[in-house]
């Protein structure tokens, strides 16, 4: 690999000390190439590249990738957990509050973490987590006024 080519997800498997197999270059790969997918919508993206392969199973990778920060967990309230292949800028996120639609929001002002406590209560900040709610474009031209 030169250093100017993009590592592949067995190499950055390996690279983040993780065993590499079929399944979980599969799930690294529907995570990337999915938008904000839950784990029923990876398990059938996994399924669909290498055959059979357990929810549990599906769920343990995650758990492994996510803490090797391959992937990015993410939990809007009242919604079930979502997977991301964008990580390591700190963005945020939009909900839709009707149809749940997720898209993401770039750091609003400055570096990680992007905003500034008023009180930091004596912790290290090294990360915001912000959820804006609103209605996307389909849901909001929806609404008669």
């Amino acid at each position: 690999m030169t250093a100017s080519s993009t590592p592949t997800a067995a190499e950055e498997l390996r690279g983040a000390g993780l065993r590499v197999t079929a399944a979980r270059v599969a799930l690294l790969d529907t995570v990337r190439e999915g938008d904000h997918l839950g784990v029923e919508a990876i398990a059938d993206g996994v399924r669909e590249r290498v055959g059979h392969v357990s929810l549990q199973a599906v769920y343990e990778a995650l758990h492994a990738l996510t803490a090797a920060g391959l992937v990015r967990r993410i939990e809007p309230a009242g919604s079930p957990a979502r997977y991301e292949g964008r990580v390591g800028d700190n963005h945020h996120h939009i909900v839709c509050r009707s149809c749940g639609a997720v898209a993401d929001v770039d750091c609003a002002v400055g570096h990680a973490p992007c905003l500034s406590a008023s009180e930091e209560h004596g912790f290290v900040i090294d990360e915001a987590e912000v959820i804006y709610w609103g209605l996307c474009p389909a849901c909001s031209t929806d609404i008669s006024i």
